[in-house]
């Protein structure tokens, strides 16, 4: 039997997701949309009585106090009322296979109120005017009320009967014949089969199986497509390269990488550890999950930052959702099991005003992909108990139809636990989630280009994480890892078992039974649960004898862990179902096999064009703009939806000042209650500086980071970087250069500031592609995204400093060089100006500055401290002033640039790297000097106690006057969605 209990507002309450259902089809043009009621509905199939529903719906599923409800019996009991009757309805739900959590949750807690049933689903129903237009309703049904890669809608009453998904599956082995086709059938196979393997590695995996004798099942070409994935592998970044570079002036340039990433980002972490020697505090870099620097005696800690960008294109919840469960998941396999303390988030989103109409097919409408994408890293985190204390949000026409969703994780080890220890006779144990359809080809679609079908094509790779679960998992394995009940452990990332089980074995070999892998549901083949990146599962080698109690430790928490297979030593992975053998690899051939490709990478180094710079008598409107610009405004909406303050080891959170209101430059975590020494977590990037050279945005993006975390009192000499590239299509030369060129900016600046990387991820092919109205093949390529996340240490957050002002009277001093350096600045953007010079970096200056800022602010000699970015000087004492709740009064004509004087504009708007602004009490003034001597500093100004922020111009007229209240509400306003 199927019983529905829909739930709605009560009487005199607000149905407020009618009204926003409402609003958003407004908002896309449906005039003839005039009123939508909504309600939420569960599904429950089983035997229960009528009265056992209602006992259901009053003592769990419904707060009466605010809902209304009514039971249903389906598909019979069509029961509506007169009103209803003259509506259309539509209803939402999930697609079959698609994991609902909701559903799962709720069948749990019925069996803890003594009511078994068989299954449980949820959906959203929708009644709207009956006088809507048919074309306009189909509309909003796809762009508002349901998200097709996951979801669909049925018109009418339900007419169900069951809610029973999958079947029964008769094992039948699939062989595939690839010793008969030839180049073209290859390349066919790769594409249809979603494998994503260029014609060259699909020759090589032919040749490996005529040297067999044999054609290879569909599970031994999956595992090869898996671990040979862009995604698995980087082969693109860690291979071979032939890097040809031009510069303004014509003279050229080249250079052969055998592996780029290893020559460049790897090889600077190198040079700064051997610099180091006994005082290298790097323990495990570029071999874990995670990255591993050294804390304290007892604890080291990890960080990592993954993407998760195609899946969030299609169903941005489920895709940022699993995206940052993906990333807890990384530290949490690292070593022996790393505790999560924090996360991080960063996304690229087009702008937030495009057009419907502008939409190309198969795009979701960038706010659409804002809210899933904020939602689904909001619930994961919260939900799991780990507070998210750092990020950044940025907005470009490009990031169309391929937003980026970074995502971050921090988290600590005990020193002892931070190495994996495999042997063979270990058993293969996985823990966690259960085995479906969800994700499959994840890994291999994330070397795709994205098209206006992908939704339909690739659907099978957006998963649904449930971060329950996660908790409850990394409980368990901690409990575990204390017990010393394992060996090794990993996650079940993109491949699923096949890249997880298949990287551990790779130095011994492995043996899997998948027919003891559990299931969400029947009816998947052996190959789906071999590559099924279903959530929530992590790999471990448990010996033999602790299996008992590592079961029994797991059973306890609720928590399902089940053998599947063993570590052996024949240096083959092998795959059974049933007892029957489904796949035989060697796996120096699946780590080692893939073929070698040099790749062709140029890049010309653009001459600077010539900027012109309007003079004005005063700059309020620019300023007031730039604050109100999407990629400077308020965050606050996003912000606000983020737990700080669980786990009690937040310092300085994202938002700070006297109201809470201002943008703190980095975040400051105790990770260990018991200690105030503390992590210093921040970000740079900014893809604009790109376009004129990807040297100095690369250069930019990691002074950015360095300088953010310096300003909040970390120390520059313990300060660890990850990288993510995200580019475009590295097949052509031209893209793939561009990216080779930031690469060598990342290790000429990571060995001259000292400061290693110690992990990072790259995803290629961000583009999008689509036919347009006039039948042309139309491309929208992301600008080359290079995020640097950066990891410092604190010796006291008693001592670290924010951003906002604290006393009038104090002294404000400008620390760095300001240059004429406004190409790509936010100046030039609001204004439509092109041309002018990027931002550069004095490498050696810099490292000098970072680390007087540090001596100072560990002297206790600063105030507040805030790093000059996007809107230079002007923007960034307009932050201080309202964070603070104070004014400021500067004089331009104290400060001097290149030696001699820059126009008013420049000093005011540059974005010049490596330059601070520090408050200091004037007692303490020349005690500052002092530490900042031979270093460009100069007094700018002072702090007022007026509600303004006032800066004389060099000749003396005032250029900005304005209030800290207009400063602050233009800064608010833009994202201040409700």
């Amino acid at each position: 039997m199927l019983w529905e209990i829909e739930i709605r507002p009560a009487h005199g309450q607000v149905d407020r997701e009618g009204l926003r259902i409402l609003r958003e089809s407004r908002e896309i043009g449906a005039r003839t949309i005039t009123s939508v009621e909504s309600a939420r509905a569960f599904l429950i199939e089983g035997d229960p009585d009528r009265a056992a529903i209602e006992r259901a719906a009053q003592g769990l599923l419904v707060d009466t106090v605010v809902e209304a409800y009514r039971i249903n019996e389906l598909p019979a009991d069509s029961s509506t009322t007169s009103h209803e009757s003259s509506l259309r309805l539509l209803t939402v739900l999930f697609k079959p296979g698609v994991t609902d959590n909701v559903g799962a949750s709720t069948r749990r807690a019925l069996s803890d109120l003594g009511l078994e049933v068989d299954a449980v689903a949820t959906c959203r129903k929708y009644w709207f005017n009956a006088s809507a237009d048919e074309a306009e309703l189909d509309t909003v049904a796809s762009r508002v009320l349901a998200n097709e890669a996951i979801e669909h809608i049925q018109r009418g009453p339900l007419e169900r009967q069951t809610l029973t998904t999958g079947s029964s599956y008769d094992f039948e082995a699939v062989t595939v014949p690839i010793r008969e086709m030839h180049d073209d059938e290859l390349s066919a196979l790769s594409r249809d089969g979603q494998l994503f393997l260029n014609t060259v590695e699909m020759k090589t995996i032919r040749t490996y199986f005529e040297e067999q004798d044999r054609d290879p099942t569909d599970a031994e070409l999956e595992t090869i497509a898996q671990t040979w994935s862009e995604h698995c592998s980087h082969k693109t970044l860690a291979g071979r390269m032939h890097y040809v570079e031009t510069t303004a002036d014509g003279r050229t340039s080249e250079r052969y990488f055998d592996n780029m990433l290893g020559e460049t980002i790897f090889a600077a972490t190198v040079a700064i550890r051997e610099r180091l020697g006994d005082a290298d505090w790097c323990v495990s870099v570029f071999e874990d999950n995670a990255g591993i620097v050294r804390f304290d005696e007892r604890q080291n800690v990890c960080f990592k930052v993954e993407t998760h960008n195609h899946p969030s294109a299609l169903e941005p919840y489920g895709g940022a959702n699993t995206g940052i469960g993906g990333v807890i998941r990384d530290p949490l396999g690292t070593g022996l099991g790393a505790r999560p303390i924090c996360n991080t988030d960063v996304f690229c989103f087009a702008p937030l005003n495009t057009q419907y109409e502008s939409l190309p097919p198969g795009v979701l409408h960038p706010q659409a992909v804002a809210r899933g994408v904020v939602s689904g890293v909001r619930d994961y985190g919260n939900r799991m108990g780990i507070p998210t204390v750092n990020g950044a949000v940025f907005f470009d026409e490009r990031y169309l139809g391929n937003p980026l969703v970074y995502c971050g994780n921090a988290a600590v080890i005990p020193v002892e636990k931070s190495e994996k220890h495999l042997e063979p006779g270990d058993l293969v144990v996985t823990v966690g989630g259960r085995t479906g359809r969800d994700g499959i080809h994840g890994a291999t679609f994330s070397s795709a280009e994205l098209t206006e079908q992908s939704d339909q094509l690739s659907g099978g790779a957006v998963q649904i994480g449930n971060a329950i679960t996660e908790k409850m998992v990394v409980d368990v394995i901690l409990q575990a890892r204390d017990r010393g009940l394992f060996s090794a452990i990993t996650d079940c990332g993109a491949g699923g078992f096949s890249s997880a089980i298949g990287e551990m074995g790779e130095n011994t070999g492995a043996e899997v039974w998948l027919d003891k892998a559990p299931l969400k549901y029947s009816g998947l083949s052996y190959t789906e649960i071999w590559i099924s990146e279903a959530q929530e599962r992590m790999i471990l080698a448990v010996p033999p004898g602790n299996r008992d109690e590592f079961v029994s430790i797991c059973s306890a928490e609720g928590v399902e862990a089940t053998v599947i297979g063993r570590f052996t030593e024949t240096g083959r992975l092998v795959l059974k179902y049933h007892d029957q053998q489904v796949a035989d690899l060697s796996m120096k051939f699946l780590h080692g096999g893939r073929p070698p490709v040099v790749r062709e990478a140029v890049y010309d180094v653009p001459a600077p064009l010539p900027l012109g710079l309007p003079q004005r008598p005063d700059y309020n409107d620019e300023l007031l703009r730039i604050l109100g610009s999407p990629n400077v405004a308020s965050r606050e909406w996003i912000i606000r939806q983020y737990d700080h303050e669980v786990q009690g080891g937040s310092v300085v959170k994202p938002l700070v000042g006297v109201n809470g209101d201002g943008p703190s430059d980095a975040a400051v975590v105790r990770p260990d209650l018991e200690s105030c020494r503390g992590l210093v977590i921040a970000n740079g990037m900014n893809p604009r500086f790109g376009e004129f050279d990807p040297y100095w945005m690369a250069a930019s993006a990691i002074d950015e980071a360095i300088r953010n975390c310096v300003a909040c009192g970390a120390d520059p000499a313990r300060t660890a970087i990850l990288d993510n590239f995200c580019w475009g299509n590295t097949d052509q030369p031209e893209t793939l250069g561009s990216l080779v060129r930031a690469a060598i900016a990342c290790h000429d600046m990571a060995v001259a500031l000292g400061t290693p990387f110690i992990s990072g991820k790259d995803s290629l092919n961000n583009e999008f592609s689509y036919m347009d109205s006039e039948g042309q093949r139309q491309t929208v390529a992301i600008p080359g995204s290079l995020l640097i996340s950066a990891l410092g240490q604190i010796d006291d957050v008693n001592h670290a400093v924010t951003m906002d002002l604290k006393q009038s009277g104090n002294l404000l001093f400008l620390l760095g060089n300001t240059m004429r350096e406004l190409g790509g600045s936010h100046f030039a953007l609001v204004n439509g100006l092109t041309g002018g010079n990027v931002p550069r970096v004095n490498v050696k200056l810099a490292r000098r500055i970072f680390a007087a800022v540090h001596t100072a602010i560990s002297s206790g000699l600063v105030r507040s401290c805030h790093d000059l970015s996007e809107g230079g000087l002007a923007v960034a004492v307009a932050e201080m002033a309202f964070a603070g709740g104070l004014g400021v009064d500067l004089d331009l004509a104290s400060l001097t640039a290149n030696g001699g004087t820059e126009p008013d504009v420049v000093m005011l708007f540059s974005e010049s790297n490596t330059r601070f602004v520090i408050e200091v009490e004037p007692d303490n003034a020349l005690a500052l000097i002092q530490v900042f001597e031979q270093l460009p500093l100069v007094r700018a100004g002072y702090v007022t106690n007026e509600d303004r922020v006032v800066v004389r111009g060099k000749s003396g007229d005032v250029v900005i006057d304005a209030t800290t209240h207009e400063l602050r509400q233009a800064w608010q306003t833009p994202l201040a969605w409700e």
